[in-house]
Order: C-alpha cells, then structure tokens, then sequence
C-alpha cells in the first residue's frame, strides 16, 4: 500500500504533463495599413511585437507579448517556430527608412525568442528582406528565403542560437523568394519565387543545401507553400495580381518523378495563407477575397474567407468556407485538428474556428494593438 501512495504522483504528473503545448507564434505589424487599397505606413507607428498564444482548450488565449521587428510585406509564413516549442524565429523583410519615415527600406534580421524566457536572445542577419523561413524536424536546420536578392540563407540551430552556414542563390534579385519549406525527411525543400513564377527545388544533405536543377511552375506568383506531413505532396498558393481574377491553389506531386503540378482549384481573390492539417487529411486556406482593394473597386468586398478543403489523393475537395477579417493573412492549426485561427491584418484581430470535420464556428476574436500579420505553430 505504501508503494501505491508513492507511485499516485508520479503518475499524476505524467498525466497532466502534455507532450506538447500546442501554441501558435504571431508576427505583428505596426506600421502597414491600408488606405485605398494602398500599402501605407501609418503615422507614428508602434513597434512590431511578438504574440505566443495558446491553442489548448476551448478558446484559444494569449500568453504574452515582446517586442520583435516583423513585417506583413511577405508570406504569412515569416515567423517558424522549433519542434519542440522551445524557441521562434521572426524574419523582418522590411523596415522604416531612416530618411523618409512614409517609406520601407529592406531589413534582414532574424529574431530568436526563447518562449520559456519570454524575451528575444538573438537578432541574426540573412539576405536582403528575409521572409519565410522553416525550421527541419530535427530543428537543428533552418531555411530562411530572402526575397530582395533571389537567395536561401542556410543556418544551423542549437541551444537558442543561429550560427550562418551558407547562401544559396536560386535566381536573380527580382525573383522574389519567398517561402521555403522543408520535406518531413529533411532531405528536400521547396522554395516559391513570386518575382519570376518559378518553384525551386533545394537537396539537403546535413547543412549542405544545393539546387538539384529542377525548377517547377504553378501559376502567377507562386507565395505560400506547405508540404503535406505524408511527403508525397504541396500546395501552392498562386497570390496573382490583385486585379480582380480568381486565383488558384497548386497541387504539386513530390512521390512520382520530380516535384511537378499535377492540379489546381480555384479558391478566390488572392490565397494569402495556406496550411495542412496536422493529419495531413485537410487544407486551410485564407483568401482576401478582394478586401484588400479599393473599397471602389468593383472586385472588393468587405471581407476574406477561410476555406478548408479535403484531401483527395493529389485533389483537393471543397467542405466548409466562412468569412473572416479583412486583408486575411495567414492560418494555424491546433494540434488536434479541432481549432483554426486566421489572421486579419486591417481589422488587428485573430479570428479562432472551432471545426468539427463538416463545418466551422466562429469563437471569441482576438483583438491585438497592431496588424496581425503572420503565423506558425511546430511541426512534431
């Protein structure tokens, strides 16, 4: 009997004791806004913070905040967080000129938050305006595209620090690189190039990371990319030209040949943020809908759309859509599947879903200072 009273703790402990903490990772932007459909600083802008927000439990709540420089100039796929929650990072593509505070200058600072410390440890340097940026699952690799000089800087990560390795060049300095993702293998990535239309494809090989020579092609400005945690395929979200078209989300096909574009679906104005579920079985996707245009454009309407689609072998099938804040950004998945935020950058919110596999529920939206402007949460 004794022993069993001794044992009743320890078991206790391990019980309540998640694997995981489930938290989401916020850039914030304080200085863009929009005034008729046209990127603006705003007047006296406040500092770009950080956001570590818990998705455990019904309602997803905030933890804390720091101050970390950011941008929403990029893909939503700007902050990565380490597989085991421990640490983020927040690229910063742009900055405010220091002769003309109306403008944007590029910016190429990495930000190391210790989430347990709550406080930035480190600011790295990339290439010019790093945007997205992905850690491998062992999280001692970490990928950053930088979109002013057509270059993937390369850093190893350990005990909270980026240590640079390399610089890849993956095209010229108007090929816009944008997001790179990393296989679940760690032996490939794929890199968006939204200046030149053009998807590469790195080999990685322990810290060396090379183009393999092949260079795939989805549609008009390839931006977010996400691989499927199975590995066998990506979607791509074609951003367009804001000019009022429908824009699409690529299929591409990692499993048989190289990595090429098997199919497409139209999803709406402009696809900012896109995820796979954790089970890989679902696709979120976050669409301006025309929200961030002129307000006298015949194409805006007054709101974005979170999407979430089915996963089909390499198509993708329609389930459930629901409005969201305007200038959507980017998404997150809860580590269970269950709970969605989606980002609004004019309405400096998060909006949470719960979803039940058939349609989504609107929670209590998260209301911030600043313009929420990209997401992440760890790949396990």
């Amino acid at each position: 009997m004794r022993t069993r009273l001794m044992l009743l703790p320890v078991i206790a402990t391990l019980v309540a004791t998640p694997a995981f903490a489930d938290i989401a990772v916020v850039s914030n932007d304080g200085r863009l806004t929009l005034v008729d459909g046209v990127q603006t600083v705003v007047p006296s802008p406040k500092p770009d913070t950080v956001t570590v927000l818990e998705l455990a439990g019904a309602q997803p709540k905030v933890l804390f905040t720091v101050e970390a420089p950011g941008s929403a100039v990029g893909p939503p796929f700007s902050v990565a967080v380490s597989p085991d929650e421990k640490f983020a990072l927040i690229a910063a593509p742009l900055k405010l000129d220091p002769a003309d505070a109306t403008k944007q200058v590029a910016d190429n600072r990495i930000s190391v938050l210790d989430i347990a410390q709550k406080k930035i440890v480190q600011t790295a340097s990339a290439g010019k305006s790093p945007s997205g940026l992905s850690f491998n699952r062992q999280g001692n690799l970490v990928l950053v595209a930088n979109r002013g000089d057509g270059t993937v800087s390369v850093f190893s990560f350990a005990g909270g620090q980026l240590t640079p390795v390399s610089v890849v060049k993956v095209g010229d300095e108007k090929s816009g690189p944008s997001h790179v993702a990393i296989a679940g293998d760690g032996k490939s990535a794929l890199v968006t190039r939204d200046g030149d239309h053009n998807i590469s494809v790195l080999t990685i090989d322990g810290t060396n990371v090379t183009p393999n020579g092949r260079v795939a092609r989805s549609g008009i400005r390839p931006y977010s990319i996400d691989i499927a945690p199975q590995g066998d395929i990506a979607i791509v979200g074609d951003l367009g030209t804001s000019s009022g078209d429908n824009n699409a989300v690529s299929i591409l096909d990692l499993q048989h040949g190289p990595a090429h574009v098997v199919n497409i679906v139209m999803v709406g104005q402009t696809p900012e943020g896109l995820k796979f579920s954790p089970d890989g079985k679902l696709v979120a996707v976050a669409v301006n809908n025309g929200s961030n245009l002129s307000p006298k454009s015949p194409f805006y309407a007054d709101h974005g759309l979170l999407q979430i689609w089915r996963r089909d072998g390499t198509k993708l099938v329609k389930i459930t859509e629901a409005p969201v804040g305007r200038w959507s950004q980017g998404v997150a998945w809860s580590a269970n599947g269950k709970t969605l935020l989606v980002q609004s950058m004019l309405d400096k919110a998060i909006q949470p879903f719960a979803f039940d596999g058939k349609s989504l529920k609107k929670l209590a939206p998260i209301e911030l200072e600043i313009g929420s402007a990209a997401i992440r949460t760890a790949v396990h």
